[in-house]
């Protein structure tokens, strides 16, 4: 797996989780907007971390807008839980 990507992507994911919280907590103007792009940024780091797992250094170093994309989407090989 390419650590230091998944970690980039995680770190990303977890800084944006922290900052919705604080915007939650804090600002009393903060609406469905500013959640959605929030949690379209949460989403893209998360799935890419996924995604991307296998990529290599030079793969994830040079992401083409397909790559970026294609690693952005919700994964098609992992199932929703369900109970």
């Amino acid at each position: 797996m390419n650590t230091d990507f998944l970690l980039f992507n995680l770190r990303e994911a977890q800084e944006e989780i922290e900052k919705t919280i604080r915007d939650l907590e804090t600002d009393s103007d903060y609406g469905e907007p500013e959640f959605f792009v929030a949690m379209m940024h949460l989403y893209h780091h998360v799935n890419t971390a996924w995604n991307a797992r296998d990529s290599t250094p030079e793969q994830s170093k040079n992401c083409s807008d397909e790559d970026f994309n294609r690693w952005g989407r919700y994964p098609t090989d992992l199932e929703v839980m369900a109970v």
